[in-house]
Parts: structure tokens; C-alpha cells; sequence
């Protein structure tokens, strides 16, 4: 029995933790992830088809896709932006500085930054991964990048993360 109520307590503690994450943002990242000596991470991002994958619904493609489903405006579908934009895809509950204009942020494959995006914890990986972070995963780029998606032309784990690769040098 005590076991069992153990067990409860954790259970909730662990979701009273997780609710404290929240969505911080790209420019949140940028004050750090932006210098030469951490690798550039944020302008390769910048630059990259996640930062502007809500641009592309705007494109004449994503209108006839969108027609198709019987999606008049594919920039304000939820089932468009919840993988065209972070924003789309999380309580909004959590949301503490992130825009939709953003697109795909660094949040969507290393988790909210609210509670490791201090330097202290960042140099410490064990301890940043206790307050949220995520490694990412192919099962985390698989949550949009499946079959699901109306334009899905499958999808290459290793080839995608080479495109997106934006490693610290440190």
C-alpha cells in the first residue's frame, strides 16, 4: 500500500513539474546560441526550412493541398500549424514568450526552455535534462514527419538531421 501511494505522489509531483515548463521562445535561445563560439545554432536555424515552415502556407501548394481537405486558410488550420509552428502544437497554457511566426523553434525538438535555459544549467546536461530539456530523437521529428501529413514523401531520419545539424563545438 505504501508502495502504491508512493508511487501516486511521484506521479503527480512529476506532472506538477512538467506543468512549470513553458514555451520561452526562439529569441530566448538566440542570447546564447547565437555566438560564433557556441556554433552559430541559432542563425543555422534561422536559416533553415523549420524556422520558415509557416511561410510555406502560404504558398499556392499548401492553398491546393488545403483545398483538398476542405482547408480554405492553411496559416490559421489547426491541423496545419500543429507541425508548421511550435506555437500550434502546445497548450497554450504553457506558452510564455513564443510566437507562431516563429515556425518549427528550438523548443519543438529540445522541449520548453523555460527552466534550463540559464547557463548554470546548460553547462550541466544531466541537469538540464531534469528541468526539461529533451535529446531529440527521430520519434520526436516523427510527430509531424509520418504519414499523416497530406505532403509526407517519406522520410530519412539520417539524411534529415544532417540538413538540420547545428552542433555546439564545445
Amino acid at each position: 500500500m505504501k508502495k502504491l501511494i508512493f508511487i501516486i505522489l511521484l506521479a503527480i509531483f512529476s506532472i506538477g513539474v512538467q506543468a512549470q515548463y513553458k514555451y520561452i521562445g526562439a529569441s530566448k535561445c538566440k542570447m546564447c546560441h547565437n555566438k560564433p563560439e557556441k556554433g552559430e545554432q541559432f542563425n543555422v536555424w534561422a536559416k533553415s526550412s523549420h524556422s520558415n515552415s509557416m511561410e510555406m502556407l502560404k504558398t499556392d501548394r499548401a492553398k491546393e493541398v488545403g483545398a483538398k481537405l476542405n482547408i480554405h486558410d492553411p496559416i490559421s488550420s489547426p491541423l496545419c500549424i500543429k507541425c508548421h509552428s511550435t506555437f500550434g502544437s502546445v497548450d497554450s497554457k504553457l506558452v510564455a514568450g513564443l510566437s507562431i511566426n516563429e515556425g518549427v523553434s528550438c523548443e519543438s525538438c529540445h522541449g520548453p526552455g523555460s527552466m534550463y535555459k540559464g547557463a548554470s544549467v546548460m553547462k550541466n546536461r544531466e541537469m538540464a535534462l531534469n528541468k526539461g530539456m529533451i535529446l531529440p530523437a527521430e520519434e520526436v521529428c516523427k510527430q509531424c514527419h509520418n504519414s499523416e501529413s497530406p505532403t509526407f514523401k517519406g522520410f530519412n531520419y539520417e539524411e534529415s538531421l544532417e540538413k538540420i545539424s547545428h552542433k555546439d563545438p564545445n
